[in-house]
């Protein structure tokens, strides 16, 4: 029988892994209406250091490596399956998962089942490895959408995650935010999504009539959702 051990492969960056959770424990909330401290599931979290760097290149046989050895020490740990609250480490989902014998959700799946059924003009806000991967793009286009980036809007994108990660002046990271929320409404966006964990506690701060799309979100109802398939509630 499946365990009922959540595994939560974290870390990616540090300050995402946070929120990621809180994520996850309203969720319990919002599916099975979780109020007492013994209704919240049992989860082991590793908060994981990866090599990665806004402003290098990518060592992806390392880093593939890196998250490889964390996944394992889940498994070892008794996670039933596991979430990887990270997008850029996607690129290799498909080693990861059969690096494992631990199924492992994959959250740019889980996001682009959240994409609104009527086609419409949609953008990403991700981390350069993430966006050039084109793993978004390809779900976007096959579930009919159309997709729009401006190549200028990655070197905002790339200081505001960097301006998260070292948890610099709140002022400064909603002046980049609203500055790229301009532009994308300028170019009549009617989706963006959020495709980098660490974005995520921005998602609140949408405006009316543009839909935030948060990858970290839609990753935590899912894990929740299998958690449910495999318990007693």
């Amino acid at each position: 029988m499946e365990q009922k051990i959540i595994g939560i492969l974290a870390g990616m960056g540090p300050r995402s892994t946070t929120p990621f959770l809180e994520l996850v424990l309203d969720q319990c909330q919002v599916q099975y209406g979780a109020k007492y401290d013994m209704d919240y599931p049992h989860i082991i979290i590793y908060s994981l250091p990866t090599p990665f760097y806004i402003d290098k290149e990518i060592d992806h046989p390392l880093m593939r490596a890196t998250i490889i050895e964390g996944l394992r020490k889940l498994e070892s740990a008794g996670a039933g399956f596991i979430a990887m609250p990270c997008n850029s480490a996607h690129i290799y989902y498909e080693d990861l998962k059969n690096s494992i014998g631990t199924p492992l959700l994959n959250i740019v799946e889980e996001t682009v089942s959240c994409l609104p059924n009527l086609k419409q003009r949609i953008t990403i806000f991700a981390t350069q490895t993430t966006v050039k991967s084109e793993l978004y793009q390809k779900g976007i286009l096959s579930a009919g959408h159309e997709f729009v980036f401006l190549e200028q809007w990655q070197s905002k994108v790339d200081e505001l995650i960097g301006a998260i990660k070292l948890k610099k002046d709140r002022g400064h990271i909603l002046t980049l935010w609203n500055e790229l929320i301009s532009e994308a409404r300028e170019q009549r966006m009617d989706s963006i999504i959020l495709a980098c964990t660490d974005l995520s506690t921005l998602s609140s701060y949408a405006e009316l009539g543009l839909n935030i799309i948060d990858s970290s979100e839609s990753l935590a109802k899912s894990l929740v959702r299998r958690y449910l398939k495999i318990t007693e509630i």
